[in-house]
């Protein structure tokens, strides 16, 4: 399906979201029960000044992740809070469940320790995403709280995962 390379030879690059793979990016399509994940339409977004659709918004906080061989793969969410930054994240569908997560999410810690060296960095994800929640603790993150968030699908339940270099494997 596609010409990625074995996990453990994965390179990625964290670069600047430009519109066009902002607009590629709300294409993106994740079956149930990751639906939850995909994005309206670019229309919309750029209508409402939705995240990333604020060009503003996009440059300070959203990044694109490319392959060794430059093709879009993920996104990036650098969101800057006092002393934090809370990262969010997503890896191309057709890309899940493949090996890839870990280094995707290395490439997203470096590039975050880049921007905000002396910040804490942690993610919010659904307590029902076992996937994710096993990635991001292989990729160093731990579940520091439990609570529910108000989201457009309604309340859900969610982890917050602090990053601590330490307890990656």
């Amino acid at each position: 399906m596609s010409n990625f390379r074995p996990a453990a030879e994965q390179r990625f690059n964290v670069i600047p979201l430009s519109e066009a793979l902002a607009e590629q990016l709300t294409t993106w399509r994740y079956e149930p029960p990751f639906d939850f994940y995909n994005w309206t339409t670019w229309q919309v977004m750029l209508e409402l000044g939705m995240e990333f659709g604020d060009p503003d918004i996009r440059n300070r906080q959203y990044a694109a992740v490319t392959d060794a061989d430059g093709l879009f793969i993920g996104f990036a969410q650098f969101f800057p809070l006092l002393g934090l930054t809370r990262i969010g994240l997503g890896l191309r569908p057709d890309l899940c469940n493949n090996g890839l997560g870990v280094p995707f999410v290395q490439a997203i810690l470096a590039e975050a320790m880049r921007r905000a060296p002396d910040d804490e960095i942690d993610l919010e994800v659904h307590t029902w995403n076992v996937r994710a929640i096993r990635t991001y603790q292989r990729a160093g993150f731990v579940i520091t709280d439990t609570y529910a968030k108000q989201t457009q699908a309604g309340i859900v339940d969610v982890y917050c995962m602090c990053y601590l270099p330490d307890e990656s494997g």
